[in-house]
Order: C-alpha cells, then sequence, then structure tokens
C-alpha cells in the first residue's frame, strides 16, 4: 500500500518523534500498558460488519476447549507499542470498518482492564462513529446496586468467584460474556446450532445501550 492510500497515517512533522535507536526502542516495548496476540484486519466473524480485532493476552478462565490456549499466559504474545496502535487505528479510519473488537484471551482479565479502558476512550475521541465490542469469559450480573461482572466457569477453583464492577461499562457497545463450554457447543453442532458470533449458546450476546437504558440485561436482536 502506497503512503497516498492511507487513511491514517503519522504526520510527517511528527515522524522524526517515532524514528528511534535500539534503547529507545526498548523503552516503548518495556512501557507497552499490555501484551497482545495479533491484529486481525477485515474480520467478519467477531461482532457485526467487517471489524479489526485486538487478541489480547491473558485469561484465568482456562475454559477447556479453548480455541486459543495460547492467549491464557499474560506473558505471552508481544508488547503492544504505539505502532500496534497506529495499525489499529489506520483500520478504523476506513469507512467499511464497522469498529473494532476486543477479544483474546480475555480483556477484562484483571491486568488488562485499565490500559483496555484507556483504548477505549482514545477510540471513542478518534472515531466516534465505530462501535466497540468485548468478549469476556466472565457473566455480566445485576444485582439492587447495579452491574458486576462474576468468574462463574464451572471449573473454577477459587473459595468465592472473581467478582468486579466495571464504571466505564457505557463506553461498550456489545459484549459476549460467559465461559465457553465444549459440552455445550458440541451440543450445538449436534443439532445443527451454529451460535451466532458465539463460541457456545451458553453464551450471550449483551447490547450494552439497551441494557443501561432498561436497566436489565438485554440481549442483542436477531443473534
Amino acid at each position: 500500500m502506497d503512503n497516498d492510500t492511507l487513511l491514517y497515517r503519522i504526520p510527517d512533522a511528527e515522524l522524526e518523534n517515532y524514528m528511534c535507536d535500539t534503547d529507545e526502542e526498548d523503552a516503548l516495548v518495556s512501557s507497552s500498558p499490555f501484551r497482545y496476540h495479533n491484529i486481525s484486519h477485515d474480520d467478519m466473524l467477531n461482532g457485526n460488519g467487517l471489524r479489526v480485532v485486538l487478541w489480547m493476552s491473558g485469561c484465568s478462565h482456562k475454559c477447556p476447549g479453548c480455541q486459543n490456549p495460547e492467549t491464557w499466559d499474560c506473558n505471552g504474545g508481544i508488547p503492544f507499542t504505539e505502532w500496534d496502535k497506529a495499525e489499529v487505528y489506520e483500520q478504523l479510519s476506513k469507512d467499511y470498518i464497522k469498529g473494532i473488537t476486543f477479544s483474546g484471551g480475555d480483556p477484562l482479565y484483571v491486568g488488562n482492564r485499565e490500559a483496555v479502558h484507556q483504548l477505549i476512550l482514545e477510540v471513542r475521541k478518534l472515531f466516534p462513529t465505530k462501535d466497540v465490542w468485548l468478549y469476556t469469559g466472565y457473566t455480566l450480573k445485576q444485582s439492587e446496586r447495579g452491574f458486576y461482572f462474576s468468574d462463574d466457569c464451572p471449573w473454577y477453583g477459587g473459595e468465592f468467584p472473581d467478582q468486579f464492577t466495571l464504571p466505564w461499562l457505557d463506553q461498550i457497545d456489545v459484549i459476549v460474556d460467559g465461559h465457553f463450554d465444549k459440552d455445550i457447543r458440541a451440543k450445538d453442532l449436534k443439532e445443527g446450532a451454529d451460535p451466532h458470533w458465539r463460541g457456545s449458546s451458553n453464551q450471550r450476546v449483551i447490547d450494552i445501550k439497551e441494557t443501561l437504558k432498561e436497566c436489565k440485561i438485554i440481549e442483542l436482536g436477531g443473534v
């Protein structure tokens, strides 16, 4: 791709700020907010429309039969740097890209949450017409105090499940929640069902905007 076809690129006047020696490159890597495994372009399987997908490192659920077990290790993959962010933004600048999807791994893994929050805020500011999808093995629940996430994996080994609130929940458009269940997946396929945008039918595709508006969990229509 030549420079004239790029819809998002570092301004020429700022290029020298991105030209660094090995020590500076090492510093950028060491200051990376998280690690990731891949950035998918023109993805059609992880959300509505064509999307850019960021596959993050780190997941505590470790679902049996997971399609991406290599992403469990929070120290796996590679550091997410400013160059990687520029790649994501270049994709989002394309008119035909509907939005960004955060997957993994788990974007809500404890070591990822704040970095994901900051990246979503930047995306919202720079690309206000794009939507944000997020996949997580946590389950979104509701109490009289509001919405929260809980690790409801049947194989969870802790005395108490990992539970937390997400103050920036309103910055997300759609969340696909819940653990992947290989037995339910096998049953789905046996019955001729292939859950749209989900790995197994116990997972939900939740419309966050409607959920917050109606104060109850609302699944996305047509799924």
